[in-house]
């Protein structure tokens, strides 16, 4: 992309704005003079320029009028902060706008529509709703041998950055005692935790997320140091499962709740398991209020 740097921010031409955009430059001068949504920047020879904050917003302007709104009603909605003229969007149509982003590998409109499914339903709605089914149709690819690794790296990435994103609007949690979250140390699937964590923080749960791969001797310790009212850990397939980290943390004297499906055959025994995002806050809470 031809993006000058100027003051730290992204200096686009009108040229290729309208290329990114797929719409005329004309296009562009008619919506800047109409709605008043054209660059905010100009360079040293007072030429008009967009910057990165422009561009987004002009992306996510036409992702409304794809969905039926008038240039009007979508500019005044991104540019003016007046979302109550934005009709919700139905979980099948930003699936598809989801599923589209990744198999083009366009990173900046996966980013820019997770960013928005989140604003709009929040993390946990989003993971039922919408990102939980675009994933499941990819691993369905998957098993009819349709080769799609990049398009998952592409929206699992993306989406770990959007939860972190979304995730630091809540840093100032009151202090306490926290939920600590960990993966099995041979877990390379985090996503449903990052999500657990969000909406955790969200309704004001303080957590703490170690992330993937983690030896089971930091996660001992990091358990040792924070003293978490709870451990949540993560095992997506039995095959990554760890008894013997179970067994320390619960010796050592903290509650562990076993998460996830890998955990199937252990459930029933004295040790809690949960397998849904909403039994998995509901008991996070119950354990913050005892």
């Amino acid at each position: 992309m031809d993006v000058d740097a100027v003051g730290g921010r992204g200096s686009w031409t009108p040229g290729k704005v309208a290329e990114l955009l797929g719409v005329s430059p004309v296009t562009l001068r008619t919506w800047a003079a109409r709605y008043g949504v054209g660059p905010s920047l100009r360079d040293d020879g007072r030429h008009r320029r967009y910057s990165d904050t422009d561009v987004r917003r002009l992306q996510h302007m036409q992702r409304l009028i794809a969905r039926g709104l008038r240039a009007r009603e979508a500019a005044a909605a991104v540019f003016s902060g007046l979302g109550d003229t934005v009709p919700e969007v139905p979980a099948g149509r930003r699936i598809e706008e989801l599923a589209a982003a990744a198999e083009g590998l366009d990173f900046a409109s996966l980013a820019a529509l997770l960013d928005e499914l989140l604003d709009a339903l929040g993390p946990a709605r989003a993971w039922t709703d919408v990102l939980v089914p675009v994933l499941s149709d990819l691993g369905g690819r998957w098993l009819r041998g349709d080769v799609c690794f990049e398009s998952e790296w592409a929206l699992t990435g993306e989406i770990s950055l959007a939860l972190q994103r979304y995730s630091a609007r809540f840093a100032n949690i009151p202090p306490g005692r926290a939920v600590l979250l960990a993966c099995c140390p041979d877990e390379r699937h985090s996503l449903p935790m990052e999500v657990l964590r969000a909406a955790m923080v969200e309704i004001g749960i303080p957590a703490v997320f170690l992330g993937q791969l983690v030896p089971a001797e930091t996660t001992a310790a990091t358990a040792a140091k924070l003293q978490p009212v709870v451990v949540f850990l993560w095992s997506m397939s039995a095959g990554t499962v760890d008894d013997g980290l179970v067994g320390r943390l619960c010796r050592t004297g903290f509650e562990v709740v076993l998460a996830g499906p890998g955990w199937e055959d252990r459930a029933g025994r004295e040790v809690a398991w949960v397998n849904d995002l909403a039994a998995a806050l509901d008991l996070a809470a119950e354990r913050l209020k005892a």
